[in-house]
């Protein structure tokens, strides 16, 4: 049976009676009494003490735990959160002639800072610099066309650039606690096996921004493992070279020695829409795009099949939407081995 924390006017009223069965004739009641005041006293102090044990109550478990102890809880089974990642991309500039050396430092006009990460001369009076922001996290990404000013000018160069396409992304700020609890509550279900499916599971998601993960047991042979992961915080979800390599490294140090592990980006295989929609206007087509990539989000996985009516169903729960007749696809979206489908152009049109 729970537990029911007293109120402080039941704790009162039980303080009130204690003093008064302890001294025969005396009543805490009264207005003026000190006996009264004593009470109110003593059980606001309790009361306290009751509040104190039942937020100790909830720290004691880690899906209850606020976020210090929660991350105390992680670090126990070798968990931590995982860090913020900085935005990189590409920034246009030109002038007359010269070079923009290697840690230079841009402006953005809200003053977050990006410097460049290599150095790079004018070639005919334009150059482009890779550049990462200073501080990592989301706050550090840039849509194509956003100016960056230089913080000291560069001879011959002029003192601004333009984000070029596709524009500063992939930052990331730092893993939420929540996140956290949830790989530790896995952690604590899925005990280490010795290399079960589970576990090269977690180890693949420890990695910065990896966030989903498909394993398959002897894929090439016994002894195999194949390992496909996307991350999702990404305009593209898919992983570069240097991700795949970062998780194969990860797990190579981790995973049994006799065991022979792949890994790899799924390859990408958009589906195109056509839906006739009532009421065709920006805001609800907005909300069905976003309908479509949740469900995608959910149950699209390598060689795996989305059926047409989950697909009727989410255009259906977009917000402001009406009535819709889905045209294309007309039957189940299934991926073949290793191809992860996605939500490609969708053709709107006004409802019958």
């Amino acid at each position: 049976m729970s537990f029911a924390r007293p109120t402080l006017s039941t704790l009162i009223e039980r303080v009130r009676d204690d003093l008064n069965g302890a001294m025969p004739g005396a009543d805490s009641r009264l207005r003026r009494s000190v006996l009264g005041v004593i009470a109110r006293v003593v059980a606001a102090v309790a009361h306290g003490l009751y509040g104190y044990q039942a937020w100790i109550a909830k720290q004691v478990f880690p899906d209850t735990a606020e976020e210090e102890q929660a991350v105390r809880w992680a670090s126990i089974f070798g968990l931590g959160l995982k860090p913020a990642v900085a935005s990189t991309g590409p920034v246009a500039v030109a002038g007359t002639a010269g070079t923009v050396p290697i840690n230079t430092l841009l402006q953005r006009r809200d003053e977050a800072q990006y410097i460049t990460t290599a150095a790079a001369s004018l070639v005919a009076g334009v150059a482009t610099l890779t550049v990462r922001a200073v501080s990592p996290g989301e706050g550090g990404d840039a849509g194509t066309g956003t100016i960056l000013e230089f913080v000291s000018p560069v001879a011959g160069v002029n003192a601004q650039g333009t984000v070029a396409a596709p524009g500063i992304k992939g930052g990331l700020d730092q893993e939420s606690p929540e996140s956290l609890t949830g790989r530790l509550l896995d952690r604590m279900r899925d005990q280490p096996n010795g290399g079960s499916a589970t576990d090269y599971e977690r180890w693949a998601k420890e990695v910065p921004e990896v966030t989903r993960v498909w394993v398959y047991p002897e894929s090439t042979g016994v002894g195999t493992v194949g390992i496909l992961f996307v991350m999702d915080g990404r305009a593209s979800i898919f992983p570069l070279a240097g991700d795949v390599t970062a998780v194969g490294a990860y797990i190579a140090a981790r995973r049994p020695v006799t065991a022979q592990v792949t890994v790899a980006a799924p390859t990408s295989s958009a589906t195109a829409f056509t839906i006739q929609l009532t009421p065709n206007t920006p805001e609800v087509q907005a909300a069905v795009t976003e309908s479509l990539k949740d469900l995608y989000a959910r149950e699209a996985e390598p060689g795996g099949t989305i059926k047409i009516s989950h697909i009727r169903e989410a255009v259906s729960q977009a917000a402001g939407e009406t009535d819709n007749l889905v045209t294309a696809p007309s039957a189940n979206v299934v991926a073949s081995g290793g191809q992860l489908k996605t939500v490609g152009v969708i053709t709107f049109s006004a409802g019958p």
